[in-house]
């Protein structure tokens, strides 16, 4: 029961922020519900921009991955991101803060729609954007259900043919842990908005950012310190091949995952995240730490994943997800079993930023952009659209619960995300780019970078679900999905690739390529609305005057 109520006071915590940031905050404003404002310090703008992007995607995915691939898997997304996003951030996430407190955007959306002045294309993305969104959200779901699943095991008696034994069991089930975190996170989203958001995840980011180490320490000690574990991994004949790269990971995936941290920046919670700084300052200090964050993170997380390997052989891909549950409860104390659990719900409840940034979408890009007048201004009163967003959100979090539950150990939390948001976000990284920084770039072209990415998302999904019936077994060679291809479609024991490369490449390269040749063939955009986004330089002698 300890992990329990110590988890439960964390959850009641976070709710309290989240109503303490309503209670300073302006109710009746949508700019100070969706984007606090565009007042965030630096401190809060760093822990909260770091935070909303490491869900449970990165302590519960990264781990249960390593637990079945190994320590290379720390080179698959940690080591490139360190230095991808923070660029991105910086070169990218700069740019849309400055266009966005110029002329009011409060998403992406916004800004690319009246970038190129295409309703469709602003449309079109929302749906695609929001598409890709809500797995994103429904892995947070599912990661607080295995947590509070996990964290609530206790022994009970069993009484059979007069025989009595003792089983584990949760005293809160999956489904009702996921419904708790779902729950609270609609609360605080729907009253503090982004305020109470950003105040949420900078507790939670200075909870799991202690969390990696201190459970590591204690684990890694219990079991006669690091040192003794490695070398007995080494010689055992199944995990040694943990403690290598090659034999788990080819070199055509692991350079194919280096193109995944471009979806960091069209993550619609991390561009909104970037509008909601007070300076243009407070980028610095998040481009120098954030590397330092995401060691701090991920480090420990596949190190316990690749030991758990040798404590729990032969779990599920689903049940892989809570391998650093099972260490915590095994090799730690009650009381500090609670506390590190607390920091894992930290890294969870990450999910709020994205109900939140979904909200923002579906009011701003939908609702006030269908209801304005002659004007262009919406018909709706400003009090309107902000508790339309609070409604939105207690929709969205209630749909995410039904999803976790239907996925309930049939999807890992690694692959789920990888295959379906930051792929198809990573592929559109070339649309924004283009936008940002290129004048020539035209809304044709963005629109057939659109459908090439919804086309070939739905394409992998497709050739996904046609060959689970065959896939290779973990430690097999690929299949060739079709044999008069050869080797153009394989299938591996998780994935499909393409030439052995994840679709991601592709993708990312194929809308790129169309960026470039659709904007060359179309006609360029009006010249109002290239002044407006790359305005002229004056000539010395009109500054003179």
């Amino acid at each position: 029961m300890l992990p329990t109520i110590i988890v439960g006071v964390y959850l009641a915590i976070v709710l309290y922020i989240g109503i303490f940031a309503f209670r300073r905050g302006k109710a009746a404003s949508s700019e100070d519900y969706f984007l606090a404002s565009r007042s965030l310090g630096p401190w809060v703008f760093l822990l909260s921009l770091f935070g909303t992007n490491m869900t449970a995607f990165a302590i519960l995915g990264s781990s249960g991955m390593a637990y079945q691939r190994g320590i290379g898997v720390y080179g698959l997304m940690a080591s490139s991101s360190s230095l991808i996003i923070p660029l991105t951030i910086l070169i990218v996430g700069t740019r849309l803060w400055a266009l966005g407190k110029r002329f009011g955007h409060m998403t992406q959306v916004q800004y690319l729609r009246d970038r190129w002045q295409c309703n469709v294309l602003g449309t079109a993305l929302f749906v695609l954007t929001a598409a890709m969104l809500v797995p994103y959200i429904v892995i947070g779901v599912m990661g607080g259900g295995e947590v509070m699943e996990a964290l609530s095991m206790r022994d009970v008696a069993v009484v059979k043919n007069g025989v009595t034994s003792t089983v584990r069991e949760p005293l809160i089930g999956y489904s009702l842990g996921g419904a708790i975190v779902a729950l609270v996170v609609m609360s605080y989203v729907f009253f503090g908005g982004m305020r109470g958001t950003a105040w949420v995840n900078s507790f939670q980011t200075i909870l799991f950012l202690c969390f990696g180490s201190i459970a590591f320490i204690f684990i890694s000690k219990s079991l006669g310190g690091f040192d003794a574990i490695m070398q007995k991994m080494s010689v055992d004949p199944k995990l040694g091949s943990l403690l290598q790269r090659q034999p788990r990971i080819g070199k055509e995936e692991f350079f194919s995952y280096m193109f995944i941290p471009l979806s960091a920046i069209m993550f619609p919670h991390i561009a909104i995240m970037c509008m909601t700084a007070e300076k243009i300052g407070h980028f610095k200090k998040t481009v120098i730490a954030y590397p330092l964050c995401i060691m701090a993170i991920w480090l420990p997380s596949v190190f316990l994943g690749v030991i758990a390997a040798s404590q729990f052989p032969g779990l599920s891909e689903g049940q892989a997800n809570d391998v650093i549950l099972r260490m915590l409860q095994t090799h730690t104390p009650t009381l500090m079993a609670g506390i590190l659990g607390a920091g894992i719900m930290a890294c969870v409840m990450a999910s709020d930023s994205q109900i939140l940034a979904l909200g923002t979408m579906f009011t701003q890009d939908i609702v006030v952009h269908y209801t304005k007048g002659a004007d262009g201004k919406s018909r709706l009163a400003d009090s309107t659209v902000a508790w339309t967003g609070r409604l939105f959100v207690v929709a969205i979090g209630v749909v995410s619960w039904l999803v976790a539950v239907a996925l309930k150990d049939k999807e890992g939390i690694f692959e789920l995300a990888i295959r379906f948001a930051f792929t198809g976000f990573a592929a559109l990284a070339p649309v924004m780019i283009a936008a940002l920084f290129w004048k020539r770039s035209t809304a044709t072209a963005a629109f057939m970078a659109v459908v090439w990415v919804a086309a070939t998302m739905i394409g992998t999904w497709v050739l996904q679900s046609h060959s689970d019936a065959f896939a290779p077994k973990p430690g097999q060679a690929p299949v060739a999905i079709f044999q008069s291809l050869g080797g153009m479609f394989l299938r591996g024991p998780k994935t499909v690739t393409i030439f052995g490369y994840l679709p991601v490449m592709p993708m990312c390269l194929g809308s790129a390529l169309i960026m470039v040749i659709g904007s060359l063939i179309t006609k360029p955009p009006a010249q109002h609305i290239i002044d407006k986004y790359f305005p002229p330089k004056p000539t010395p002698g009109a500054v003179a005057a």
